[in-house]
């Protein structure tokens, strides 16, 4: 019988690859943004610099990379059909909400992406911009042709509200871990308070639909 082979030039580059990306996330967890470069990263990774130039064509090219593969937005242009088909029964109730509990995941439990959030509010920076527009572009498209005509003769602006309840997950995991305090008297380090936040935003999106 054949042995299976294990390595060769692909299987490695993706080894590489992968290495790279989990060394730029030690780093960001470790020390957050004032400590990543492309020598400290190669250190990490323990390979040569020059992989880096290779493989990501640079610093950003790798930023963007691992950007991609931990954001929380996890819809890709080429799904956006099917998305599209399989909401409208739901007017976009139930991914409305999934997004937000993907979201409120995503920061409560991953540093990484909660210094990476934090990261682009103090800093003006393409690589970060590129990646907001793409989530707006994205979300734009879905809501225009599954959400914005189920509210259209209605009283209520569903994107504003919807602003709010994004806006509101960002804020409340930051502090929650940043500050490690309770907010309003919710502990959202504490399972029951992830939960509550949870529910009262599946509430108010039921009072939005109603």
């Amino acid at each position: 019988m054949a042995r299976k082979v294990t390595d060769g030039p692909v299987r490695n580059k993706e080894r590489t690859k992968s290495n790279l990306i989990s060394a730029l996330g030690k780093i960001l967890k470790k020390d957050g943004f004032s400590g990543l470069n492309i020598t400290r990263v190669a250190e990490v990774a323990k390979v040569d610099r020059r992989l880096i130039y290779d493989y990501f064509g640079g610093l950003d090219g790798l930023v963007n990379e691992y950007l991609s593969r931990n954001d929380y937005w996890k819809i890709n242009t080429d799904d956006i059909g099917r998305i599209v088909e399989a909401s409208k029964a739901d007017a976009g109730k139930k991914l409305t909400y999934r997004v937000l509990e993907d979201q409120f995941d995503s920061l409560i439990n991953n540093e990484e992406m909660r210094r990476i959030i934090t990261w682009g509010l103090s800093e003006k920076l393409p690589i970060l911009k590129e990646l907001d527009l793409k989530r707006e572009t994205i979300g734009d498209q879905i809501l225009s042709e599954v959400v914005d005509g189920y509210f259209k003769n209605t009283d209520k602006n569903f994107r504003a509200i919807y602003a709010l309840l994004m806006g509101g997950v960002y804020y409340l995991t930051l502090y929650a871990k940043m500050q490690e305090n309770p907010f309003c008297g919710i502990d959202i380090q504490q399972p029951a308070g992830e939960q509550a936040i949870k529910d009262a935003l599946k509430q108010i999106l039921d009072i939005t639909y109603g």
